[in-house]
């Protein structure tokens, strides 16, 4: 009996981007970037981006990462902090991230502004490419305790 095919997740969907939108969230949020990347980066539904050859799924994310960083500090936004994933501490033993970011904007209306600028979305097949599997998890502030 064959194991049914893990579910990946590389985009959102209709019903999530509404229920983000949805949520009212005011003012600032914080994208908590979970990435797995493809052993080898697969560049077929975007040829015109590929490279001269092979390339790994972390190497085409760093073509995405140099295309998509000035369009989020153009927008408001940074890069907060990107470090090397792994396996949980606390979670499920079979599961391992490559990648961790931290990504802020200054409001949903400016990501979402991001999001579909035509100048940002010219260089995302670097990201399809370079992707296996994904999390995004909005993140919006809460008051620290003092």
């Amino acid at each position: 009996m064959s194991t049914p095919p893990q579910t990946r997740y590389l985009e959102p969907t209709q019903s999530s981007g509404r229920a983000f939108f949805q949520r009212g969230c005011g003012g600032e949020v914080v994208m908590l970037n979970l990435l797995r990347f493809r052993r080898v980066a697969d560049y077929s539904a975007h040829p015109e981006l590929a490279f001269e050859g092979p390339c790994t799924g972390a190497e085409a994310f760093d073509r995405y990462i140099a295309h998509a960083l000035p369009h989020v500090r153009e927008s408001g936004g940074d890069l907060l902090f990107m470090g090397k994933g792994g396996p949980f501490l606390i979670g499920p033993e079979d599961e391992s991230w490559d990648l961790v970011m931290l990504v802020r904007h200054r409001s949903v209306e400016t990501f979402l502004s991001f999001a579909s600028n035509e100048a940002y979305l010219a260089g995302i097949g670097h990201r399809t490419a370079a992707i296996e599997d994904s999390r995004l998890l909005p993140l919006t502030p809460l008051p620290l305790p003092d």
